[in-house]
């Protein structure tokens, strides 16, 4: 067993948040954790990792006690900044683990590399901006090849490429054998990594399949979107239009052969079409948006 967390209970002082997890997993996979702020996310992880006690469970991690030291050869935890000291340098962070690990210093370069931050390994950390920050963590939590990778919010700060890129190598680290247990509110990013979410709900997990709710979303770029408005109306398509003329419509609505076919007909000529999964965010809004409001 990989990851197993059986009926694990954590209190603080008389409020239960965690009211009896239960995590299993036998093979390689992605698996994400979310919602809303609050809801036990980070305290979970916490437990997993040995970084906070818990009232009542049990944890093992590689067939092997939460508490047994030698599992952190194996495993990682990509916290937020707040572990970061600012008067070291970002090869300062890496060398380090790489003394404790027994390492070879070959490695901090070549993650650095990965990452996209060898051009700031000598920099402190104070100086470092807020997506730097996540560089240097993703390049801590990854530096040790590990076989389970938990992480908590690594997409917080980082522009667009930089997380295109690290979700890039996550998906590398999982085709390698690493199990991904990743905290995020990027629903968006959720959805292309993994069918598995864990939501965390008053305390408790629901665990749920995007393949069960998930649908196909198009944005089409056409030549005339005044007139493609009109045409798609007139059918009694649903859409969405964006402010740089994108036609958005979901599968669940209407077939993408149907919509082209109107514009054909109508003389609009598609430029582009692009394809995206969605369905994180609408299961999320389904469990928590009374609660929001």
């Amino acid at each position: 067993m990989i990851i197993d967390v059986i009926t694990l209970k954590k209190n603080y002082k008389n409020q239960e948040v965690l009211k009896g997890i239960d995590i299993q997993v036998e093979k390689p996979q992605i698996l994400a954790l979310v919602g809303p702020n609050g809801a036990g996310k980070t305290t979970l992880m916490n437990c997993m990792m040995n970084l906070l006690p818990f009232n009542e469970g049990h944890v093992t991690l590689l067939g092997k006690k939460h508490t047994d030291s030698s599992i952190f050869y194996d495993v990682s935890y990509m916290q937020d900044n707040r572990i970061l000291y600012g008067d070291l340098t970002a090869h300062d962070h890496l060398a380090f683990i790489c003394d404790i690990q027994k390492l070879p210093k070959s490695r901090i370069l070549s993650v650095a590399e990965s990452v996209g931050m060898e051009s700031y390994l000598k920099i402190r950390v104070r100086k470092f901006s807020l997506g730097m920050k996540q560089h240097l963590l993703l390049a801590m939590a990854i530096i040790n090849e590990p076989k389970i990778l938990l992480m908590d919010e690594p997409i917080n700060g980082l522009d667009p490429t930089s997380a295109i890129n690290m979700r890039n190598i996550l998906l590398e680290l999982y085709a390698e054998g690493t199990t991904i247990l990743i905290s995020s509110h990027n629903l968006d990013e959720i959805d292309r990594l993994t069918n598995t979410i864990y939501f965390m709900k008053n305390g408790t997990l629901l665990k749920e399949s995007l393949e069960d709710f998930a649908t196909n979303q198009y944005i089409l770029s056409v030549d005339k979107p005044k007139k493609a408005r009109s045409a798609l109306a007139e059918r009694g398509l649903s859409y969405q239009m964006t402010d740089n003329h994108k036609l958005t419509f979901e599968e669940i609505n209407q077939s993408l052969h149907t919509v082209l076919e109107t514009l054909y007909k109508h003389q609009i000529q598609v430029l582009e079409i692009q394809n995206e999964r969605v369905g994180a965010e609408r299961r999320y809004l389904e469990l928590f948006e009374r609660e929001q409001t």
